[in-house]
């Protein structure tokens, strides 16, 4: 750990792992979406479930609606999900969602993160929601590695085993 991270880890443990967690899952859905196939972004396991298109939207759009209570807005997510289907346009509004979140996180300290913000008809603190985003993206990563696998992938984080 570099002395920058040491300093920010004891002056910031909450805030900072915190975005360590949504660090690391934010790094294995984009590269899965970079990953995969154009050609497989049209996939459904089944008809009844999203296609690897309609899941890499549906997180794109997720962070808008997760971070905007936390940065203090109120941000309508863009609609990702049902408006693009190109590998190109989606891993470009994922990496944008993301961006957009990013700063969120990266504004907390421990002061921050415990206030609260209204988020699902509720006040919340800062930590739950920005939690709660970190496991909504880990629960369709898991969606996403079941896709790539189908299709004879590995996924970003069984890559190197």
């Amino acid at each position: 750990m570099s002395l920058c991270a040491s300093v920010a880890m004891a002056q910031n443990p909450l805030s900072t792992e915190t975005k360590g967690l949504y660090d690391q899952i934010k790094a294995n859905v984009i590269k899965a979406a970079d990953k995969m196939p154009e050609e497989n972004y049209s996939f459904k396991p089944t008809p009844e479930v999203r296609s690897f298109a309609q899941l890499i939207g549906h997180v794109a759009d997720a962070q808008y609606l997760f971070c905007s209570p936390v940065k203090g807005e109120t941000r309508t997510p863009p609609g990702v999900e049902k408006s693009k289907t190109s590998k190109a346009e989606l891993t470009a509004a994922l990496k944008e969602a993301f961006a957009y979140c990013d700063a969120a996180y990266g504004a907390m300290t421990d002061a921050e993160i415990v206030k609260t913000a209204k988020f699902f008809g509720r006040e919340r603190t800062k930590l739950n929601i920005l939690n709660f985003n970190a496991s909504h993206n880990n629960e369709h990563y898991g969606n996403i590695v079941t896709y790539m696998r189908l299709k004879g992938l590995v996924p970003p984080s069984s890559e190197g085993r």
